[in-house]
């Protein structure tokens, strides 16, 4: 029984520190670290263990009987929407669930481990975490099919978990080889695996230093500013903003900072990483499928009206009544020393959160077309288990089988399908953001398919794994531009521009064929400069012979932006062919001719091919580029 020493630096910060993105970093700095210090106080460090381990030997036992059901919350926006529908911790006198025949009384479930213990004894039918948390435990829930869980509902997505770097690390593709630092077991493994798959990286790939707690001394940060060898770290927003100074800036090394330090990946742009989630043990779900349904109608109710609220507040400046209630409620539940003030903290903490609401049920439980709905997040918890030996065998777990029009009906909500909605308006965006240091400080993770000379017909026979992983990539950066920059070869616009300028007597040639050495006008010229080739041939009037190499250089381009166009279209098709939804408006094609060549200067074909490229990039955006929604699904 090593709960005391295991329990909570392994596994169950994860809902309540992790949530602090843009609009909630009001929380103060100060009273969050001191609610880690408090919560993780006399706990020593530990290395990964089977999740089996850290629960030990419970006895299953069939659900406590009684009229009172036992429902875990966690410290995170969505469970807000839960104390709604109850009126308080215990269901209240006219609340949502008390008029739909309910009783429950709502119990801290911060400590995920002691979630687990109490669902497979029967003190609790139920286990409120994420699906990232339900896979680690995943093993054990499935061992007995009485406990296998049943996903019941999605309340949300979450947004304000953090990767920093240093300035050596530019994108997740720099990752490989190096020392990050992360907490054992915590929020963070999730995001750390999500992150390391985005950039097609595995455990074996990179060192990771566990620590004890998720912030304060023992935390990744604050191993990350004492340790120059940690080359990143994952940390929740507040100790991001001591990192860096914030989710757009770049640490300077005063007061605190850490200098170059920046954010290269966040759940702000990485929207689909983290899927809070209810679950309900099989044998319970069976017997009393009627309450359950019941559960989850009168939380969707109740989000619909909390996010009502939360609109009405945010456009108007004006807090109502009926939002300062629920506001204080949450206040009160989890604390003044965690959530000092109504107005700045609870409405932050429920600014971080995106509701899945109806419409998100619909397309996480029932669209096969989501490349981020319930079996491909069930399939990234689960490798996730197994991959990094939290457990050695694969446990899924199931998801319900609402019929969600008579569960609107049941709840009193208007039942409304999840649309098609181009997201993305180009607002404040210019094609130079695009293309050089834009581009680079903006990217998040890249990777490249090579292609024939010529090329411009993709089939998804030849190129179906490749347009598989940018449409997951897509649907889990929502928050986030696909951009597919087209790549030629500059060969071609070399040898013209060599035979343009010989004919004019502007550039000399030395020496022996693979030995050449150029000079223009008696200065060397080197041709692997290629920023400086490109200028030349736009300013140096080599044009108007039979080898121009302005008419050369053109053709490069249109043939990499029609490359780009080409594999967009092949992608909306393997996608259609697939049952993936795709939001094309995400996904900007873009030619960048010869400017990025991967050898400026090739010396046989197959170097020049390794220039034929079209390469995917996921890069962030300005916000006004999104179209905002109520329900981000």
């Amino acid at each position: 029984m090593r709960l005391a020493h295991t329990l909570l630096p392994q596994l169950t910060l994860l809902p309540q520190l992790t949530r602090f993105a843009t609009h909630g970093m009001s929380i103060c700095g100060i009273s969050f670290v001191a609610m880690c210090i408090a919560i993780t106080l006399g706990l020593t460090a530990c290395a990964q263990e089977r999740f089996s381990d850290l629960v030990g030997n419970v006895r299953i036992e069939p659900v406590s009987s009684g009229k009172t059901v036992q429902v875990p919350y966690i410290l995170w926006g969505g469970d807000i929407a839960t104390f709604l529908a109850n009126g308080d911790l215990k269901t209240k006198q006219g609340s949502i669930y008390q008029q739909m025949g309910l009783d429950m009384q709502l119990q801290a479930g911060d400590d995920f481990v002691g979630q687990v213990r109490n669902y497979l004894s029967g003190k609790s039918p139920m286990l409120r975490g994420t699906m990232h948390m339900i896979g680690l435990a995943g093993e054990v829930l499935g061992a007995d099919p009485r406990t296998k869980p049943v996903i019941v509902l999605q309340l949300s997505w979450s947004a304000g978990d953090h990767v920093v770097a240093r300035k050596t690390v530019r994108t997740l593709n720099d990752l490989k080889g190096k020392k990050i630092a992360c907490q054992q077991g915590g929020p963070h493994v999730g995001l750390l695996y999500d992150s390391l798959s985005a950039a097609g990286l595995n455990r074996q790939d990179v060192e990771i230093v566990w620590t004890k707690d998720i912030t304060g001394a023992d935390g990744p940060a604050e191993a990350f500013r004492k340790d120059p060898s940690i080359d990143a770290c994952c940390v929740v927003t507040p100790d991001m903003i001591g990192l860096t100074s914030g989710l757009e800036a770049e640490g300077s090394g005063a007061e605190g900072t850490v200098s170059g330090a920046r954010v290269i990946n966040s759940t702000v742009q990485m929207s689909r990483s983290i899927a809070d989630v209810y679950a309900v043990r099989r044998d319970w779900y069976d017997a009393n499928k009627e309450w359950v349904k019941k559960f989850v109608a009168g939380h969707l109710k109740a989000t619909e009206q909390l996010v009502a609220l939360r609109k009405s507040y945010s456009e108007s400046s004006k807090m109502s009544k009926e939002y300062e209630q629920i506001l204080s409620l949450a206040q009160r539940i989890y604390g003044k020393d965690v959530l000092p003030t109504v107005e700045g903290d609870v409405h932050g903490l429920l600014l971080d959160c995106s509701f899945a609401g109806l419409p998100g049920q619909i397309a996480f439980f029932r669209q096969k077309s989501n490349a981020s709905g319930f079996d491909e997040t069930m399939s990234r918890a689960i490798n996730l288990a197994t991959q990094w030996k939290y457990a050695t065998t694969r446990a899924g777990f199931e998801p319900n089988d609402f019929d969600y029009k008579k569960l609107a009906e049941l709840g009193g909500i208007q039942y409304v399908e999840p649309q098609a909605v181009e997201r993305f308006n180009n607002a404040g965006e210019t094609t130079d953001m695009f293309f050089g240091e834009n581009l680079d400080a903006n990217t998040i993770v890249s990777f490249s398919i090579n292609f024939e000379p010529n090329e411009q017909s993709f089939s998804s026979d030849r190129y179906g794994p490749e347009f598989l992983r940018a449409l997951k990539q897509a649907s889990q950066f929502g928050n986030a531009r696909v951009v597919i920059r087209g790549h030629a070869d500059p060969t071609k616009t070399l040898m013209d521009l060599v035979k343009a300028g010989t004919a004019k007597g502007m550039i000399q040639q030395n020496g022996t064929p693979g030995n050449y050495r150029y000079f223009m006008n008696g200065k060397p010229l080197d041709l692997s400069r290629t920023k400086e080739v490109i200028e030349l041939v736009r300013t140096g009037n080599l044009g108007g012979g039979s080898n121009d190499p302005i008419v050369t250089m053109q053709a490069a381009l249109t043939l990499s932006q029609a490359r780009a166009e080409a594999v967009k279209k092949s992608l909306d098709k393997y996608a259609t062919d697939s049952g993936i939804k795709v939001d094309l408006s995400q996904i900007v094609p873009v030619g960048v001719g010869i400017m990025e060549p991967v050898i400026p200067k090739p010396r046989n074909m197959d170097e020049a091919k390794e220039n034929m490229r079209v390469e995917f990039r996921i890069v962030k955006v300005n916000p006004e580029a999104l179209a905002p929604t109520d329900f981000n699904f």
